[in-house]
């Protein structure tokens, strides 16, 4: 089982969402306000942070549904940066998709025990 809480793993991925997006968006020549769609997801997720911690089921639902979105939402950047052989870009969005699939599965194995210990 996971040893990080899902508020742990939910602020580690958003705050990897909040700079690596960031420095993404501004190290460019040609920066897209795209580029800061995960950003706007970090923020979200770190505002959600609190609530996820106090295990409420609403914020958490809502928290988890903004990681498979971002999650689904990374897909082109990674398809776009392998496409232009970009190293950089392919870290970056790689390190984002880790640190948010991570987080989707400490989300779904923490629903899964509360599921077990409701009907136990």
């Amino acid at each position: 089982m996971n040893k990080y809480l899902p508020y742990q793993v939910s602020g580690f991925n958003a705050l990897i969402l909040i700079s690596i997006g960031s420095y993404g968006y501004f190290q460019s020549l040609t920066p897209s306000p795209t580029a800061l769609i995960p950003v706007v997801f970090g923020i979200l997720l770190l505002a959600m942070n609190s609530g996820v911690k106090s295990e409420n089921k609403i914020i958490a639902h809502i928290a988890v549904t903004a990681t498979l979105l971002i999650l689904i939402g990374l897909f082109m950047p990674l398809k776009s940066a392998l496409g232009k052989s970009d190293t950089g870009a392919i870290f970056r969005v790689s390190l984002m998709l880790l640190t948010t699939i991570f987080a989707l599965i400490s989300f779904i194995q923490s629903f899964i025990k509360a599921r077990k210990e409701r009907e136990s």
